[in-house]
């Protein structure tokens, strides 16, 4: 199946069009494209892609649309407390949604997979980057979109609807695109970038498995980012103006990312050392807080020093003068 919504018109004209351009057909023979009266849960998350998404679909009046909001993350789980008032990300995309949920005219339900989320993703993170590994957010949201989204989820959703014996499908806001081959073990999904360059997260994407593709829509990834704006302000989205997150995927605005480790991985100091005569020039207090080829920053180094390497066995990062 390949969603194909080529431009943007009028709201009013949004459905017709999209019924217009809905899908290429690999072959009538293909059980896994969607069918008139097939579920499909969307994946909102309180932000203005997901909440188009759900306003697309329910707009084609052809599927039973029904929104799902993973909760993921909750620093009140960890501390007990909302002392300083950030312990609620959750909460806060939760109403978000349904506000959404309640204007698009959709159901809508939470799903709790925070305990699924720090087994899976977040403490197997954290032990690598404890024994010095890079900490790298790409692979970070990577795992997430594996292993939460398009893992655990999927396995809360039903698999099939219990009267149609149809799949039951699972609509994300990621910018990316889906076609069909046909092979001679059956139909296989394979995934494509988005139209918008500076928006394609198909790399994010690339992990998931093929069972998990299959259940898969991306509705939005012929759109660019200016478009999806548009359509939540021409049908009054009430995420219409929100700002896109920077933070973690899935965490909220956590600040900074070493800052948001050494919350949780306990120090382990160790010397700086110039690589090219063995004298050190600083401490650390753990090897995760420095990547390879940026600028160390050392206090009371007045040159600029950049990482070289890590010494695992020693603890010891490792600074020359070039990059």
């Amino acid at each position: 199946m390949f969603l194909a919504f080529h431009s943007v018109k009028a709201s009013r004209r949004l459905p017709a069009l999209i019924r217009g351009f809905y899908v290429r057909q690999a072959a009538p023979s293909n059980p896994w494209l969607p069918q008139r009266g097939d579920t499909v849960y969307v994946g909102i998350s309180g932000g203005v892609d997901s909440s188009v998404v759900c306003h697309l679909l329910a707009s084609l009046n052809m599927y039973r649309v029904r929104g799902v909001f993973m909760r993921n993350w909750d620093s009140r789980d960890e501390h007990g407390t909302d002392s300083d008032g950030k312990g609620c990300e959750w909460e806060r995309d939760w109403n978000d949604v349904q506000k959404v949920s309640r204007h698009i005219g959709v159901p809508c339900e939470m799903v709790d997979l925070s305990r699924e989320y720090w087994t899976r993703v977040f403490d197997p993170s954290l032990q690598a980057w404890q024994r010095g590994l890079t900490p790298n957010p790409d692979v970070y949201c990577n795992k997430l979109v594996r292993e939460i989204k398009f893992g655990a989820l999927l396995s809360r959703l039903p698999a099939e609807d219990s009267k149609t014996g149809r799949p039951v499908l699972l609509a994300t806001g990621h910018y990316a695109t889906k076609d069909w081959v046909h092979e001679p073990s059956g139909w296989i999904p394979q995934l494509g970038r988005g139209r918008d360059p500076n928006k394609d997260q198909s790399y994010y994407l690339s992990s998931i498995t093929e069972p998990a593709l299959r259940r898969a829509l991306f509705p939005i990834g012929k759109y660019t980012k200016a478009e999806i704006r548009q359509i939540a302000a021409e049908e009054n989205l009430p995420t219409a103006n929100r700002e896109e997150s920077m933070g973690l995927c899935f965490v909220g605005e956590r600040g900074r990312f070493k800052k948001f480790l050494s919350t949780y991985l306990p120090p382990s100091p160790g010397n700086i050392v110039n690589a090219l005569d063995g004298k050190v020039v600083g401490r650390h207090e753990g090897l995760w807080e420095f990547t390879k080829g940026e600028n160390a920053r050392i206090p009371g180094v007045p040159n600029k020093l950049f990482v070289s390497g890590k010494d695992t066995e020693k603890n010891i990062i490792w600074v020359v003068d070039q990059p």
